[in-house]
């Protein structure tokens, strides 16, 4: 592989991984957010000993479950394109040997 395409590849891959903890940010804020609603709502449940609370508290729970499993696809793909960009560098350093 040319110099010039792995270094196309090595920016794409920085970009791209910018993007992704970006998105990563973000995500950690919004299950901040629904961790928190789903607590507060799981405590009303308790207080209240009513089906409509619990249906809540669930549904909340289910939000922020799904909001974490998020987040981990996301750093599954950080990873991903950290190794993609370490692979990278390394062939550049060998090609420049």
């Amino acid at each position: 592989m040319s110099r010039s395409l792995i270094e196309r590849r090595l920016v794409e891959a920085n970009r791209r991984l910018r993007r992704a903890r970006e998105e990563l940010a973000v995500v950690d804020e919004q299950l901040r957010a629904l961790v928190d609603t789903a607590e507060d709502s799981r405590i009303r449940a308790l207080v209240s000993e009513t089906p409509l609370a619990d249906r809540e508290h669930h549904e909340a729970q289910r939000h922020a479950d799904a909001m974490a499993r998020s987040r981990a696809a996301v750093v599954s793909s950080i990873e991903q394109l950290e190794r993609a960009q370490d692979e990278l560098l390394e062939r550049l350093v060998t090609e420049s040997s």
